[in-house]
C-alpha cells in the first residue's frame, strides 16, 4: 500500500485527503499530517496502515470536538456524550479527552464558573436553578458547591429585579401566577412570599 496523493481539501483547508493506491482512504489535520511525517510514495504493510487509520479517526474526533469547543464551553460529559453520539469507541474517546484537558479545554470547575457568569449577564436566576442546571451537565456537586460559594449575587436582590421585569407583563400582574413562575425559577417558597411582600409595602 502507497500514498499516491495528499490534497489540501476545498471546504475544510485544514485538513488534508490521503489517497493510497490512487482512491481516498482518510484525511488528517495539517497538524496531524506534519506529526506523522506522512509523504507521496510512503509505502504501508497492514499493520503500519491500520495504525495510521486509527490515529486518522482519533485526529478527525479530535476537531471535531475541539470545533464544538470553540462555539461555547463545554462540560466534560457534554464531550464525551457528543463523541459518543459520533460512534467513537471508549478507548478513542479517553484519549480525546485526555489531550483536550493537558490543554485546558476540558475543566469543569471553568466550565461551571463561566456558566454562571453567563447566566447571570443573561437573566435573573436563583442559586438553586442554576445548580440544577449545572448538574444537568453532569458537573460534580463538589464543582457546583463551590462555584455556587463563589457567586457574589444577593439572591433577595436577584428575586426583587426578576419581580420587577415581571410585573412590566401584563400576564404577572396577577400575584398567584408569578409566584409559580418565580418558583418554577428556583426561588423557595418563603423567599418568593417575602419578596412579593416587600413588594407591596414599597
Amino acid at each position: 500500500m502507497k500514498i499516491t496523493d495528499i490534497k489540501q481539501q476545498v471546504k475544510r483547508a485544514g485538513r488534508y485527503s490521503i489517497y493510497i493506491d490512487e482512491k481516498y482512504s482518510f484525511s488528517l489535520s495539517e497538524n496531524e499530517l506534519m506529526i506523522q511525517g506522512l509523504r507521496i510514495g510512503q509505502e504501508f504493510d497492514s499493520e503500519g496502515f491500520d495504525e495510521i487509520q486509527a490515529t486518522a479517526i482519533e485526529d478527525k474526533a479530535y476537531m471535531r470536538a475541539l470545533d464544538l469547543i470553540m462555539r461555547r464551553q463545554r462540560s466534560r460529559w457534554e464531550l464525551q456524550t457528543y463523541l459518543k453520539r459520533k460512534g467513537n469507541d471508549d478507548n478513542t474517546i479517553d484519549k480525546i479527552l485526555s489531550r483536550l484537558s493537558k490543554r485546558g479545554y476540558v475543566d469543569d470547575h471553568k466550565f461551571a464558573e463561566a456558566w454562571v457568569s453567563n447566566r447571570r449577564l443573561l437573566k435573573s436566576v436563583s442559586k438553586r436553578r442554576l445548580k440544577q442546571e449545572l448538574q444537568q451537565k453532569k458537573i460534580s456537586d463538589s464543582i457546583i458547591s463551590q462555584v455556587l460559594a463563589d457567586d457574589e449575587a444577593d439572591e433577595v436582590s436577584v428575586l426583587r429585579d426578576l419581580i420587577a421585569k415581571k410585573r412590566s407583563q401584563t400576564r404577572y400582574q396577577d400575584k398567584e401566577k408569578l409566584m409559580a413562575y418565580l418558583m418554577r425559577q428556583g426561588f423557595g417558597y418563603g423567599d418568593v412570599k417575602d419578596a412579593l411582600s416587600y413588594e407591596d409595602e414599597s
